[in-house]
């Protein structure tokens, strides 16, 4: 019989195609992909992916295996779900984090309507960290985040918050003085990076490797916070495309924020873990999507 980790590791690194990104994902090393996947190998009797230095595919049998177990997983967490549903109702104890200053306005929007449908429910309200957010979702310790879009391997709702991106670069930096720039701007400068426990799929979004044309991007040095990027960007080390808001909750002397103008826009809105969809979080979800309906974003 498969355990579930053995399963959550088979349907990851199927979906992810890549032992680092899968890795990430279940925050384990790629020594433990490598050998749950090996152990069900010896056990399927075949290979369930070919490997080489560069490229990871799935296997006919391996694409059937995932086929096969993948709706069965989701039928298991449903009817767990339900089970506790059914058992406690819309009560006890909410979780709920943000991440970043400009969500917190959203947030409360969502909990006053929340609460007032809810009166038994009662809301934990807390702000993670660009290092935690991810772990705290996975650990059970927060239910629900509200945090940008994308953020891989958690189910997400609506977006309650649209804003443009801009790019954030030191205050004597040469895009300082223009109106706006364009994406392919990023091939020509270092582009600050986010911590490595980062979601793979936001960073891939926020900070590319390569602009639309396909031109690379160069990596610039990482940095540990938000507040500690934004200061690599005031030192000169590198820029940063941001939410729009940034402008408003990090204004600094030193950096100035140039509109992209052919970026897409930014969301923001509430994630969780798949197997956690409990009534309180359909709830949740349902209460902060009344309560913030996003204005749509005018174009420059």
């Amino acid at each position: 019989m498969l355990e579930r980790h053995e399963i959550e590791t088979f349907l990851t690194l199927a979906e992810e195609m890549h032992f680092g990104r899968a890795a990430e994902r279940l925050r384990v090393t790629t020594g433990r992909i490598s050998r749950v996947i090996k152990k069900l190998e010896r056990r399927v009797g075949a290979a369930l992916f070919e490997r080489t230095s560069r490229v990871v595919r799935i296997t006919p049998i391996g694409r059937q295996l995932a086929d096969d177990l993948a709706p069965l997983v989701a039928q298991m967490d449903s009817a767990l779900n339900r089970a506790v549903d059914a058992g406690r109702g819309v009560t006890g104890q909410l979780r709920v984090a943000f991440l970043g200053e400009y969500l917190a306005p959203v947030l409360l929007n969502a909990v006053k309507l929340f609460t007032a449908r809810h009166p038994d429910c009662e809301v934990d309200v807390r702000e993670a960290q660009l290092y935690n957010s991810r772990a705290n979702l996975l650990d059970g310790s927060v239910d629900i985040l509200v945090a940008a879009y994308p953020f891989d391997g958690m189910a997400r709702g609506p977006a309650l918050m649209v804003e443009r991106r801009v790019l954030a670069v030191a205050a004597t930096h040469p895009l300082a003085g223009r109106e706006s720039v364009s994406l392919e701007v990023l091939a020509d400068h270092p582009v600050v990076q986010y911590p490595e426990v980062t979601s793979a799929e936001f960073k891939r979004d926020r900070t590319p490797e390569h602009t639309p044309s396909g031109r690379p991007v160069p990596k610039g040095p990482r940095g540990n916070t938000f507040s500690e990027m934004l200061s690599l960007v005031a030192f000169g080390r590198g820029v940063l495309p941001v939410g729009e808001q940034t402008e408003r909750y990090h204004p600094r002397p030193d950096i100035v924020y140039v509109p992209i103008h052919d970026a897409p826009p930014i969301e923001r809105g509430p994630v969780w873990l798949e197997s956690n969809t409990t009534a309180r979080v359909r709830e949740f979800v349902r209460a902060a999507t009344d309560a913030n309906t996003p204005a749509p974003v005018a174009r420059a």
